[in-house]
């Protein structure tokens, strides 16, 4: 009955948000708690959801500062030249721009935290998207796909905990799975290209000169390629509207570009860009909790780009609506994590899961894991998954005579699409800075991640590591 139910209630939160028919908070709170006194534990509901609570309120503080700190970045220019140069790089053409994104994503992730990754992105690239009035699902789908690629370096999480939970070497997970790793980043760079192509055939191509005096309530549409230009009225939908790709109506101005800006503080970029890469070096290193780290570099770029305190408030108070909406859906995922581990839903879905395998399988149980690990990855938490299921599978598997190594490395081939679960607190990060709907970026975002993983499975296995 419990694995019924555990089916059910993501099945049900995934289509109500998929449809609009509630809010991801609303839902992420109200189907967990329903489901809980289904179960008949509601009398528990409160010790589930403190527990919840009380695993991701480390994760929910370290995007509250980091928002701030990436904020006040944005505000006093750090990341203006990137833009310049993204821009000047991509010549306005949509196709390089979302080539650029997934390369942009790819690169940044190499710090190993999926939030920092999408923070970077989407500072870079989203007054592109928004000035171009390019679709903003395709800039947080690809981020998301090419950042779930990467997340499976050793320092990034998954890779890490499968060496834990079957004892074994982390590099002798990671090393082996490069070429594959390699095809799957590929596929990522494919996918932007087609995508890219579609986002051109839409809107046309501009220059950069055309593009940074376009009015907001214009967009410049090419004929014959993009040699002539004419002035039209912004696209509200167009080829591709029906896997979620929309032209953006709201008009804003281009904030990422102007030069006039009074956050501006060109005499402290140097500074604000030291600041940001030791930051990530510290990161990197763990020399300090991220929570603690990001804390003290908000409080640092604060006081020292703004030393006065009615200045502090106003940058708080700007990017307060980012802070909210992405630390209040975190909690809220702590509710919906909380039920599903609490009530042992998680952990007789994946009973269940495991048991329907056939004996027949069990030979070729790496290949049976690297497919288990799509929806596993997806409806679970990293920790649950390589610490409660992946052990099973190994053991499985070793019954067959197949190495453990060979499960583990197929166990990370689910990241791409592990990086849009509800269960991730970063893609709060992502959809809620680029000021998408969580429906929509799932909608878009589900098949492509599906297919990213499937051809890194598929290259382990032609490769032979898997």
């Amino acid at each position: 009955m419990l694995t019924i139910l555990g089916f059910a209630m993501i099945a049900t939160f995934l289509v109500l948000i998929m449809m609009k028919k509630m809010s991801p908070i609303a839902a992420l709170v109200l189907i967990p708690a329903l489901f809980c006194v289904a179960v008949g534990q509601g009398a528990k509901l409160g010790d589930y959801v403190i527990e919840g609570v009380g695993t991701l309120a480390p994760t929910a503080a370290m995007l509250m500062f980091a928002i701030v700190y990436f904020g006040v970045m944005i505000d006093v220019g750090l990341f203006d030249p990137i833009v310049r140069g993204i821009l000047r790089f991509c010549k306005a053409d949509p196709m390089r721009i979302v080539i650029g994104t997934a390369l942009l994503a790819a690169v940044v992730s190499l710090d190993g935290d999926g939030s920092t990754t999408f923070m970077i992105t989407v500072s870079a690239m989203y007054p592109l998207y928004k000035r171009l009035k390019m679709s903003l699902v395709v800039m947080t789908g690809v981020a998301a796909t090419a950042n779930g690629v990467m997340n499976t370096l050793p320092w990034g999480g998954p890779t890490a905990r499968a060496a834990t939970a079957l004892k074994v070497d982390a590099a002798d997970i990671f090393v082996p799975m490069i070429p594959a790793l390699a095809v799957g980043l590929l596929a990522v760079v494919l996918l932007a290209c087609v995508l890219g192509r579609r986002e051109r055939k839409r809107l046309g191509m501009l220059t950069l000169d055309e593009a940074l005096v376009t009015e907001p309530e214009t967009v410049l549409v090419g004929a014959g390629g993009g040699d002539r230009l004419t002035k039209a009225p912004k696209s509200t939908g167009g080829p591709g509207a029906a896997d979620g790709i929309e032209g953006t109506e709201e008009d804003e101005e281009f904030k990422g570009l102007d030069p006039d800006r009074a956050t501006l503080r060109p005499k402290l970029y140097w500074f604000n860009a030291g600041l940001t890469v030791a930051l990530l070096a510290a990161m990197i290193l763990e020399l300090m909790p991220i929570p603690v780290l990001f804390l003290l570099g908000a409080a640092l770029a604060l006081t020292v780009n703004f030393p006065h305190m009615p200045d502090q408030r106003a940058r708080i108070a700007a990017h307060a609506d980012n802070v909210l909406n992405v630390s209040g859906m975190v909690f809220a995922a702590a509710v919906f994590t909380g039920v599903l581990t609490g009530t042992g839903m998680v952990e007789h879905m994946a009973d269940w899961l495991v048991g329907a395998i056939p004996d027949g399988m069990g030979p070729h149980m790496a290949i049976v894991t690297g497919v288990l690990s799509l929806p596993l990855t997806y409806f679970m938490s990293n920790d649950g998954f390589y610490f409660g299921v992946l052990p099973v599978l190994a053991e499985a598997g070793a019954a067959h005579g197949v190495s453990p190594l060979e499960v583990a490395r197929a166990s990370i081939v689910g990241q791409p699409l592990h990086m849009s679960s509800p269960l991730v607190p970063a893609v709060y990060v992502l959809v809620g800075m680029a000021k998408v709907e969580f429906g929509d970026h799932t909608r878009f975002t589900v098949k492509w991640a599906v297919l990213t993983s499937l051809v890194v499975l598929g290259a382990g296995i032609l490769f032979g590591i898997i």
